[in-house]
């Protein structure tokens, strides 16, 4: 991770967003499986290393977007899902959820100030055992094209040549349309007050076996609220967590989930290009956050949010992100899960 990340706040909100923040702010650690590359193939546990800070990761933690906080609730389908795919949880009704507000640092100490990209895990279940599992974040597309690019952007980031983000970005020119995004999106004062997306795309299949491809996105009910970076100082260094803790024990908060259909010719195996925002969209339903915990004890705490874990109606594209993803994570489940000595419960908590 970009030592960036441990520059003074006000420092962060300038040159950390284009480079530091932006490395830790991926939806999640992404790389191709073992075979996908050769001689010199891609593993998962390369990306570790690559994500890992400059002092190594914390033992029993989350490889990135380490910091966090988890959520129960539940999702409100509307039924209009059904039209895009056969999927039971599209299906009117309220399923369980739990989740996971996050920050994009592989740093566990990492001031919120300094982080310019939030995120959303995000687990729904059926009674009959179907799972969906989200992994988003708040930008409106990836920095990069490629998992391979995610690998070396982390690499130049934390190059301390001056000219190597200035070669990673020479052949990967995409990254300039991110980093303007990081440059000049404002931020908000709460986790309730941001637009978690998908980037990557998914085939939703309806019940006479169309096939759409889809991205989603979901959308807070709360008014979000603009903050400078002087103000984003001041809250202090675990305000998000505090201020989605304060928010929900006065109600709960609720998310509206749309999903986005590609027309003919729309890069779906890009996550870094957007869609135009013309496109059709359907109300699929609502998220209600009902209660927030804290991760240590929390429901979230063990759960890999794994983008491949889809029920029966949905499966991933032909975008390599979500099986690139889905590989990372797995390595580092169990690596975290073998160290859980070493980041203990503090109370009552169990696995959910």
């Amino acid at each position: 991770m970009s030592p960036l990340l441990q520059r003074p706040a006000r420092s962060a909100i300038g040159s950390f967003l284009i480079i530091g923040a932006i490395v830790g702010g991926s939806a999640a650690a992404f790389a191709f499986t073992a075979g996908w590359f050769s001689p010199n193939r891609l593993t998962p546990q390369k990306m570790l290393q690559a994500l890992a800070p400059a002092d190594g990761s914390a033992p029993g933690r989350r490889r990135n977007h380490i910091k966090g906080i988890c959520f129960t609730g539940f999702f409100e389908a509307s039924g209009n899902g059904a039209a895009l795919s056969s999927a039971s949880l599209v299906t009117r009704g309220r399923y369980p959820a739990i989740g996971r507000f996050n920050l994009g640092t592989a740093d566990p100490n990492a001031a919120d100030a300094t982080v310019r990209v939030r995120g959303m895990g995000l687990r729904i279940t059926s009674s009959g055992g179907q799972e969906w599992r989200m992994a988003m974040i708040d930008p409106p597309f990836f920095p990069v094209s490629t998992p391979r690019a995610f690998h070396d952007m982390l690499i130049a980031s934390a190059n301390k040549d001056p000219d190597a983000m200035k070669a990673f970005i020479a052949q990967n020119p995409e990254y300039e349309a991110f980093a303007e995004w990081a440059r000049t999106a404002p931020f908000t004062g709460s986790y309730a007050e941001e637009r978690y997306n998908s980037l990557d795309s998914f085939v939703f299949t309806d019940d006479f076996g169309v096939d759409r491809t889809v991205r989603w996105s979901f959308l807070p009910a709360a008014t979000p609220t603009v903050l400078s970076g002087d103000e984003l100082v001041r809250r202090g260094p675990d305000f998000l967590e505090q201020e989605i803790s304060e928010r929900v024990r006065n109600g709960p908060l609720r998310w509206t989930m749309i999903a986005i259909v590609a027309n003919p010719g729309d890069p779906t195996n890009d996550p870094s290009k957007a869609w135009p925002e013309e496109r059709r969209t359907v109300d699929v339903g609502t998220l209600v956050v009902q209660q927030i915990e804290p991760e240590p004890d929390g429901p979230c705490r063990d759960i890999n949010f794994d983008p491949t874990v889809l029920p029966n109606g949905i499966k991933p594209s032909d975008d390599p992100f979500p099986a690139a993803r889905s590989s990372v994570y797995r390595v580092s489940y169990d690596l975290r899960t073998s160290e859980a000595k070493d980041y203990p419960r503090t109370g009552a908590g169990a696995e959910k």
